[in-house]
């Protein structure tokens, strides 16, 4: 079954994503479960721990459907020990919000080396990173998303995520996402349906559809290799439909939270009915 949805707003309380997903007819959802831009935040109370999961289990939706995205702050990668120490605590933070949260998943950009060490020691202390976070946490996987490569980012290439999972201790804690509109700007071209058979095939070799537990779906606004992370609406974009109804009809993308990250939430229930439409043609 396909699993359609958007990244929602938890505003006002992690409770009310569930509630915000079901109104635009989401199957799936991604949210923040703390501030994306701040560093720290007060715990979850049992309150808003109970809430929200008696918001998901009255609109169906099961850990299989739900992606929670962490801060934008965090790099696990920092060459700075005291900046990786930071970052590390607050990965955690979110390992454990998931975990209090009765979430299985939970969705983060791997890290920059901020050009002040190579690929593969920021790779390595990426890896290091995860192992320390599940060693103090159980039942959430901590799931990569494949980057852009805008800037020092690591993980635009299928080969990195390979080098990270490698280093992972516990390889049933770990997963990844494939964000669409990264993809096509890290120079992987999906934007026709050949592109994209040979593409998935290369992530079947580097990393495994067995490691894939999530898409972000986007459309681009920038060309393809451009490095550069601009998502764009469905149809508004540089990569064209063939990408869409590929994901929404071939049956390895099942079972998955699928979520747009598109710029427009105005037209994220138009875009998940789309969506749907395509997956019945």
């Amino acid at each position: 079954m396909k699993y359609f949805g958007a990244h929602v707003s938890a505003s006002g309380g992690v409770e009310n994503a569930p509630i915000n997903a079901a109104a635009i007819g989401a199957k799936a959802f991604s949210f923040f479960t703390k501030n994306q831009r701040q560093w720290t935040a007060a715990p979850l109370t049992d309150e808003s721990i109970a809430k929200f999961k008696e918001n998901c289990e009255k609109h169906n939706y099961t850990p299989s459907q739900i992606l929670p995205h962490d801060s934008y702050l965090i790099n696990l990668g920092n060459p700075d020990a005291d900046a990786l120490d930071k970052s590390r605590n607050a990965f955690l933070d979110e390992l454990q919000r998931c975990e209090q949260l009765g979430l299985d998943r939970l969705n983060f950009h791997p890290g920059s080396t901020l050009r002040k060490i190579s690929d593969d020691d920021s790779l390595l202390l990426i890896a290091d990173s995860i192992n320390i976070a599940l060693g103090k946490t159980s039942g959430v996987i901590a799931v990569i998303e494949n980057t852009a490569g805008q800037g020092s980012n690591l993980g635009y290439k299928f080969e990195q995520i390979a080098q990270i999972i490698d280093k992972v201790e516990d390889k049933t804690r770990v997963g990844v996402c494939i964000d669409t509109c990264h993809t096509y700007s890290a120079g992987y071209d999906i934007s026709t349906w050949q592109g994209c058979d040979d593409v998935f095939e290369e992530f079947e070799n580097i990393i495994g559809f067995k490691y894939l537990k999530g898409i972000h779906l986007n459309d681009s606004m920038k060309a393809l290799g451009s490095r550069v992370d601009r998502h764009d609406s469905i149809g508004k974009g540089t990569l064209g439909a063939d990408i869409f109804k590929y994901i929404a009809t071939d049956n390895r993308f099942d079972d998955m939270p699928i979520c747009l990250e598109t710029p427009n939430s105005e037209l994220w229930s138009d875009e998940i009915a789309f969506l749907y439409s395509l997956s019945k043609k």
